[in-house]
């Protein structure tokens, strides 16, 4: 098993937008130094939900910073940046690094971030097939050329090629973040592993999982690549000596930061958009995901990768929104969590 963070560089109420990104750098640090397998690094834009507009940018930074740990994307927004330049820096992430990057990419949302960027709602609502497809293409090809509805270019060597001077030939591994049926079927078509939200639990999970496999192997992919998809699982972690005091910790603390960033949210076509109760949201999450006590944490990680067959989690640890309050939890999960799987 393979547990990760999950850094969203939050704002919460009453701090600033540096802070948050210092925490966020900083439990990345720790978690490296906690042994923990991997860090996930969101992307926003426009809003204090999260403070990072480039998880690729703060994935080079954390590169830089660390040597063991596995550094990815969750996720790179597809719809607002070209598939090429996306995947230029993953391959100058991956073979600077050595193969520890990891490119994660979702659709996003209907929000105004389409209209800043100029790629439209087009792009969000039916061109990103095209743009994943692109995107693995230049990750796997030594060269690349389009003539699809959105991108349209002459065959273009790719530099640097991923797969150059390291052992793993296929270049970066990509994620795709998969929220329903379509999603499920477009990354199984192609072999990628999913990202299933925080949202939903166990159950709904293995069911996205067998949806996969069957859909896989439909189209064609072989047994091996389908027993070893390395799908992920996002939660929340919160560790304490007693689980009341876990609970308490993230329902002071995340509700305030969920009405601030949810709320700030803006669609690009003045679509109505519903918001889930932000203690209601929160108490949810504790039901779900490891809060607790260190013995708990560990049950309830074995406990889905039993029922789902996943085996990666990238877990939400800075939910205090308090920069020692989330190196303790990183240090405690590392120290007292990990043991128990291992």
């Amino acid at each position: 098993m393979r547990v990760g963070s999950f850094v969203l560089a939050a704002q919460f109420p009453g701090q600033g937008q540096g802070e948050a990104l210092h925490r966020a750098v900083r439990s990345a640090e720790v978690a490296e130094e906690s042994g923990l397998d991997s860090v996930w690094l969101a992307e926003h834009h426009f809003v204090p939900y999260g403070t990072c507009p480039s998880a690729i940018t703060l994935a080079a930074l954390l590169l830089g910073r660390t040597r063991r740990i596995r550094v990815g994307t969750a996720v790179s927004v597809l719809p607002t940046v070209h598939p090429v330049a996306l995947g230029e820096q993953a391959a100058l992430l991956h073979l600077t690094s050595g193969g520890r990057f990891s490119l994660g990419v979702g659709r996003g949302g209907p929000w105004v971030d389409l209209e800043v960027f100029g790629s439209g709602v087009e792009a969000y609502e039916s061109g990103f097939p095209e743009s994943l497809d692109l995107l693995v293409r230049w990750l796997r090809e030594p060269s690349v050329g389009a003539d699809g509805e959105r991108f349209r270019f002459r065959q273009v060597p790719v530099v640097p090629r991923p797969s150059e001077a390291l052992t793993d030939a296929a270049g970066p591994e990509v994620v795709v973040a998969c929220t329903s049926p379509a999603s499920v079927r477009l990354a199984a078509e192609r072999g990628l592993p999913m990202l299933l939200g925080m949202h939903i639990g166990d159950e709904e999970k293995a069911e996205m999982v067998a949806r996969w496999r069957q859909q896989a192997r439909a189209a064609g992919r072989s047994p091996e690549e389908i027993r070893g998809a390395g799908h992920v699982s996002a939660g929340v972690c919160q560790i304490a000596d007693r689980r009341t005091d876990a609970v308490e910790t993230l329902v002071k603390a995340m509700p305030g930061w969920l009405k601030q960033g949810l709320d700030a949210h803006v669609t690009v076509d003045g679509r109505a958009r519903g918001m889930r109760d932000p203690v209601a949201y929160t108490e949810l999450l504790c039901g779900l995901h490891p809060v607790g006590t260190p013995r708990l944490c560990a049950d309830r990680l074995a406990a889905t990768s039993e029922r789902t067959g996943i085996s990666r989690f990238a877990l939400l640890v800075e939910g205090s929104g308090d920069l020692a309050a989330t190196e303790e939890n990183v240090r405690r999960l590392g120290s007292e969590v990990l043991p128990h799987l291992r």
